[in-house]
């Protein structure tokens, strides 16, 4: 029974000690990013860089991926819109699926695997090879020039990105109603705009500023903990990748919720 009882206690602090070691770091980087990212002197020139780097590699895979979005899921719903006699509600919901939820949603986990993964695999490897070290010895901030540039960058990014995506997925939207059918690319745009609100935009638009928020940090955090040379670069990776995955699907569930006890939704 001891034995049983100093088992459970083992495996409970071999499972919880690393989950509130991350918690707690990435409250730690949290809090001093928002801190880098106010405070003089400011790494313009950096950030503008990685705006580039994020955001406009980023623009071919997130198209596509939106493209295929949008028409997939009016492939999907056509057969059972029009079953029902409602298949002129077909542009509507097309739209307040993709505005509200689908797009941001995606396209965040579409960047938690590109650019999360991405800056952890960067700063892991500075930090493994003390490049970090060098840059503090030097009298560079190396925490203002690597990691405030590279969140900021993600939350000026991320929702443009969304965008960007959202109007793609409203094309393949349109492709997929034509794949089937016929209809006129005014009549479907119309309805498209008749059916959102500014309560369809707003709490969307909102949450990606945090999903960009969580993506960047989470990458950040990882990459600056790396260890055990380049094999802890790629666990760092691959951990980024998981949590920004999660981050962003817990962000979009607390979203939703003060989202409609707001009446948003």
């Amino acid at each position: 029974m001891i034995k049983q009882n100093k088992a459970k206690k083992a495996f409970l602090s071999e499972t919880l000690d690393p989950f509130f070691v991350s918690a707690a770091q990435l409250a730690q980087f949290g809090w001093r990013s928002i801190r880098e990212a106010v405070y003089p002197p400011f790494e313009f020139q950096e950030t503008f860089r990685q705006c580039y780097l994020i955001g406009v590699n980023s623009f071919p895979l997130v198209g596509f991926t939106g493209l295929i979005l949008g028409l997939v899921l009016v492939l999907q719903s056509q057969p059972t819109l029009v079953e029902f006699g409602a298949g002129s509600y077909l542009p509507a919901m097309s739209s307040i699926s993709i505005i509200r939820e689908v797009g941001p949603l995606v396209t965040a986990l579409i960047c938690a695997g590109k650019i999360g993964s991405g800056i952890s695999a960067e700063i892991g490897s500075m930090k493994v090879t003390e490049q970090i070290d060098a840059m503090e010895v030097s009298g560079t901030n190396p925490f203002k020039f690597l990691v405030a540039t590279r969140i900021m960058a993600c939350m000026l990014m991320i929702p443009i990105l969304c965008i960007y995506a959202d109007m793609l997925a409203l094309m393949g939207a349109f492709l997929g109603t034509n794949i089937t059918g016929t209809i006129n690319f005014n009549f479907f745009f119309n309805r498209v705009f008749e059916a959102l609100h500014f309560t369809d935009v707003f709490p969307s638009f909102i949450k990606t500023f945090i999903f960009g928020f969580a993506i960047g940090l989470v990458g950040c955090t990882k990459g600056y903990h790396s260890q055990n040379g380049t094999e802890g670069v790629g666990m760092s990776a691959n951990e980024s990748v998981v949590v920004a995955m999660l981050s962003v699907i817990v962000i979009d569930l607390v979203v939703t919720q003060i989202s409609g006890m707001l009446g948003y939704i």
